[in-house]
C-alpha cells in the first residue's frame, strides 16, 4: 500500500493526557497476527477503551504526553493509528523506532514542548503545514523541527519501496551486467 504524501493537516484535535504510552498499548499484542497495514484501528487502545479509561474521536491530529511510542517496535501501533483516522501525533517526545515507524508509514510526528502542546491540546483545531514546519492554531504559531531527509519522504510520499524504485534504472543495470549473480563470497574454518 503506498504512502500518501504529507504536505497540510489540519482539523480537530483529539487529546490523551497521558506520558509513557508504550506500543503495547497502543496496539497489544494479541491483534498482531495479521501482515496487513488496514483494519487495526478497532484495536488501537483497545484495553483502555473497553475499560471506559479513554474515549478518543477519530480527528486527524492526535495531542499526547512525553515519551509515546515507547517499548517494542510494532508498525502495527502506526498502522493503527492511521487506520482510526490520525494523520499527526503531537508530543514533546517520541520513542525513537516509534518515530522511525512514523515517518516509513505515513504519521507525522510533530514535536512540540509540553507547553505548545497543550496551548494544541486547549484550541481544539489545528493546521500543521509539513513544508513550513509549523503547527497553528488559536493560542498561536509554533515551528518544529524534523530532519530535511524525512521531510523530503513524507512530502512526496516516499516509504522505504518507493525509495527503492527511483533507482530502478540503476538496479536493472547492475543485474544485466551480471554483477548481482556474484554474491558475497564466505569461507569458513
Amino acid at each position: 500500500m503506498p504512502m500518501d504524501p504529507i504536505d497540510v493537516i489540519e482539523g480537530r484535535v483529539a487529546v490523551l493526557d497521558r506520558h509513557d504510552v508504550d506500543t503495547d498499548q497502543i496496539m497489544p499484542k494479541q491483534f498482531l497476527k495479521r501482515t496487513e497495514r488496514t483494519g487495526y484501528g478497532e484495536f488501537l487502545f483497545y484495553d483502555w477503551f473497553r475499560s471506559g479509561e479513554i474515549e478518543l474521536e477519530s480527528h486527524p491530529i492526535l495531542v499526547t504526553g512525553r515519551n509515546f511510542g515507547s517499548g517494542s517496535s510494532r508498525e502495527h501501533a502506526v498502522w493503527g493509528l492511521i487506520d482510526y483516522g490520525f494523520r499527526a501525533v503531537i508530543a514533546p517526545s517520541f520513542s525513537d523506532i516509534f518515530y522511525s515507524n512514523c515517518t516509513k508509514n505515513g504519521l507525522l510526528p510533530v514535536i512540540l514542548d509540553e507547553e505548545r502542546g497543550r496551548a494544541v491540546a486547549a484550541a481544539g483545531e489545528a493546521r500543521i503545514d509539513l513544508d513550513d514546519q509549523t503547527v497553528n492554531c488559536a493560542e498561536g504559531v509554533f515551528q518544529f523541527e524534523i530532519d530535511e531527509e524525512i521531510k523530503h519522504r513524507l512530502l512526496n510520499g516516499l516509504d522505504d519501496v518507493a525509495l527503492t524504485l527511483q533507482r530502478s534504472g540503476a538496479i536493472d543495470e547492475f543485474e544485466a551486467a551480471g554483477r548481482a549473480d556474484t554474491g558475497p563470497v564466505t569461507t569458513s574454518l
